[in-house]
């Protein structure tokens, strides 16, 4: 079942204007957060960035917290049982084709949910293979817009050769994954590039700061210049989908020491931990 404009229906029953202007200029923002044993993950983290992504694009946010806490819990209920990834996106609504904003034009506000991906104990075990991939995208990536592109063809490279994910690069500095957001390690500091406007600031990014500073993990918020990435002792990726997932190839070369070349390290270890039993409420 999803959600459309207040009412819930199956997916088949529904219909959405082709002059919406989600459908024609990509005009509107979204959101997912993973439900787990009938929980939101940092559902507070996410309606902050869902206001924030609304009034950066001066599209006033249809619902109050508690409404839209309301329909995440109800769209995982109806969807389950089991864990659930909950998606919703509102566009600007519907009128005639014009650069300009409407007036007095209702949002369309559309939510879904499908059982949440699971990490295979292969890709725990043995990290994924990533490649590299230049980041040409607009210079406002702390929106979560819908519009996309960039980093769907970000991650069809990523598909064409066999990996997980892309790391891009950005005038030679390291920014994130087309859906996920990036980490080094350098001996016992996990190292993230600062959420500015080349990087959406991931809620699970917000949960390994927030892991590390209660388990006395070293933390390091700074650029991370592509040279520097390719001698980290590890990488991992971070989203709300994979928590944390360690990067073991790196265009085909293997990441980190001597003493785990081209597999999982032990900061990895410990953050996948801690982050499973966060999720998990433990």
């Amino acid at each position: 079942m999803i959600f459309l404009n207040g009412e819930w229906m199956p997916v088949e029953d529904a219909k959405i204007s082709v002059l919406d202007r989600g459908f024609i200029f990509g005009d509107g923002v979204y959101e997912y957060v993973p439900v787990i044993d009938g929980k939101p993950y940092r559902l507070d983290g996410h309606l902050i960035r869902l206001d924030n992504s609304c009034k950066e694009i001066g599209l006033k946010n249809p619902y109050s917290n508690a409404r839209w806490t309301e329909l995440v819990l109800e769209a995982a209920r109806r969807n389950g049982p089991g864990d659930q990834g909950v998606y919703w996106q509102i566009t600007r609504g519907v009128a005639k084709r014009d650069h300009s904003f409407p007036k007095d034009v209702e949002p369309t506000v559309f939510m879904m949910s499908n059982p949440l991906p699971k990490l295979t104990a292969e890709q725990v075990d043995n990290g994924v293979p990533c490649y590299t991939f230049p980041d040409k995208r607009w210079h406002r990536c702390h929106i979560k817009s819908i519009s996309l592109l960039g980093n769907v063809l970000a991650k069809q490279h990523a598909t064409e050769h066999g990996g997980a994910e892309v790391v891009m690069i950005r005038d030679g500095f390291m920014t994130e994954a087309s859906a996920s957001n990036v980490f080094c390690v350098f001996g016992d500091t996990i190292v993230s590039p600062p959420k500015d406007n080349h990087i959406l600031g991931g809620i699970t990014l917000d949960g390994v700061f927030d892991l590390a500073k209660k388990n006395g993990l070293k933390l390091e918020v700074r650029p991370v210049p592509e040279a520097e990435m390719w001698a980290a002792d590890e990488l991992w990726l971070s989203s709300s989908s994979k928590g944390v997932l360690a990067i073991t190839t790196l265009d085909d070369k293997p990441i980190g020491n001597a003493a785990h070349k081209g597999k999982p390290g032990p900061m990895f270890k410990k953050m996948f931990a801690l982050m499973q039993a966060d999720m998990r409420g433990a």
